[in-house]
């Protein structure tokens, strides 16, 4: 049986996670009705389905931390800090980059209360199955959840969905990695428990033990430096990220082998802390996942892509409506980061035209979908960035609602 069309909905955004909150917020904040549709059952993304707990892109560089997103991630962050949080800027002493530590139940509530507090209309537990479109626009969704299928129309739609799902169904042609179907490396981090809060986590001892474990041991990490720690907040938990996975493809088996794997690996490094480093001895695996950490999969078509050389040079752009402060950061070579600073004044422009899909109208980009080469993907695809990309998505698809029922209003107003 077909789905019945509805059409209640201005706006529609795929994909839950900060580009996909960002873009609803951007949008209900315009005056659109909005519909957020999330495959799992809570929001946040790679925040709280791949324990990346950490909020990277709101700071630029430097020696102390000048603010590079605002906005409706503001809003975001005032709600984290009214469950606990303090969302003060952190200098990883691996990277000396500034960032905001995660908790990631209090990420899923706030997003959730900023959300209702908008009135955006949430839909978890919800994919994109298919489209239907016209030559240059796309008119509907159709929506597979807990209760079937329906199908939505929309005058305006935001892939925020990470692997550019909505875009491949779609039917635009997407680029897998970095052209040449070479992808940056998964990871895989995780939470332990049962640590010694009292005794500092040495990370020589760590650096030693691994030096033994990748001799023999089923899973050699590619982090000799110990990896990127920190002590999750509210809880103390420690916060690891050590095990990278070098990803083939993108087939549902290498996937399978990834996640496997990163869950092995994890049960290993966990006992190498507890049967060699001081103020591990009770320790345990708290979590992994959800699931893997994705850094990257494919690339929707934009008009236009940013590059490396507009970060590295610090472009300034009169059509801007984002700024790009992470450095670059390649993880071409598993657990081996390469870092390129951000030129000018620690921040790039990011332009509209990477947030519009090249061959539809109505379809805009946030987070890790926007056009940007290799180089400028691996800056932009951090969650304090998508924030930026996705209010600003959110609002133009907005705006292009509103131009859609006045056309004889003009742009200013």
């Amino acid at each position: 049986m077909s789905a019945k069309p509805e059409s209640n909905y201005d706006v529609i955004v795929a994909g839950g996670g900060a580009g996909g909150v960002g873009a609803a917020l951007g949008a209900a904040g315009a005056g659109a009705r909005v519909l957020l549709v999330e495959k799992y059952g809570f929001l946040g993304g790679a925040a709280t389905s791949s324990n990346v707990l950490a909020y990277c892109g709101f700071f630029q560089q430097g020696p102390e931390p000048v603010k590079a997103v605002g906005g409706v991630a503001d809003l975001v962050l005032h709600e984290l800090a009214s469950l606990g949080l303090s969302c003060a800027p952190f200098r990883s002493p691996t990277t000396h980059n500034w960032i905001i530590l995660l908790e990631p139940e209090a990420v899923k509530l706030a997003l959730d209360r900023v959300l209702a507090a908008c009135d955006v209309h949430l839909l978890l537990h919800t994919r994109v199955a298919a489209v239907t479109r016209t030559a240059d626009r796309l008119q509907s969704v159709t929506l597979a959840g807990m209760d079937g299928r329906r199908r939505v129309a929309a005058e305006s739609f935001v892939d925020a969905t990470g692997d550019a799902n909505l875009a491949l169904i779609a039917g635009l042609p997407c680029r897998t990695g970095n052209g040449e179907s070479h992808l940056q490396a998964a990871t895989g981090p995780i939470r332990v428990g049962g640590r010694d809060k009292t005794v500092p986590i040495d990370r020589e001892k760590i650096v030693e033990a691994f030096k033994e474990y990748n001799k023999t041991g089923a899973h050699p990490t590619a982090r000799p430096d110990g990896g990127i720690f920190a002590e999750v907040p509210v809880t103390g938990d420690m916060w690891w990220m050590m095990y990278d996975h070098k990803m083939a493809d993108l087939t549902s088996e290498s996937f399978t082998q990834a996640e496997q794997a990163a869950r092995s690996a994890a049960s290993d490094y966990v006992r190498v802390l507890r049967e060699n480093v001081p103020g591990f001895e009770g320790a345990y695996l708290l979590q992994t996942g959800p699931q893997i950490g994705i850094r990257e999969s494919r690339h929707p078509p934009a008009r236009y892509e940013l590059t490396g050389e507009d970060l590295l040079s610090g472009r300034l752009r009169p059509d801007g409506v984002a700024r790009a402060a992470w450095p670059i950061e390649d993880h071409a070579i598993p657990g081996r980061p390469a870092y390129k600073s951000i030129g000018g004044n620690g921040y790039a422009d990011i332009p509209m035209d990477c947030l519009r899909a090249r061959g539809l109208d109505n379809l805009y980009y946030a987070g890790r979908t926007i056009g940007a080469d290799s180089a400028a993907y691996a800056s932009i695809r951090v969650m304090g960035t998508a924030f930026a990309t996705g209010e600003a998505a959110g609002a133009a698809a907005a705006k292009s609602v509103s131009q859609a029922m006045h056309p004889n209003v003009s742009a200013s107003g």
